[in-house]
């Protein structure tokens, strides 16, 4: 029995799931580094104005890659949530 055109579609998501994953974590091991430089400098864990200014030029790829900048809303929050997190508890 030959693969189906589900069993296709649903192969590459995998794909990207996998792929999305491997990215995450290397945007966190970046992140841990700004961390430690900013335990270092003595700079607060936290930068509103960039994490703003970062969701705004997100929702405008997002825009320009078809992607409805809700989804950059909902997703890239919990990122960034997550390492703030992580700053502090350094």
């Amino acid at each position: 029995m030959g693969v189906t055109e589900l069993e296709k579609y649903r192969a590459s998501i995998d794909n990207l799931d996998a792929a999305l994953v491997h990215v995450l974590a290397e945007r966190f091991r970046v992140t841990h580094e700004v961390g430690l430089l900013k335990q270092r400098e003595g700079i607060p864990p936290a930068d509103p104005e960039r994490e703003r200014d970062q969701l705004n030029r997100l929702k405008e790829i997002a825009l320009g890659a078809g992607l409805d900048p809700a989804v950059v809303e909902a997703v890239f929050p919990l990122i960034m949530a997550e390492v703030r997190r992580r700053h502090s508890s350094l």
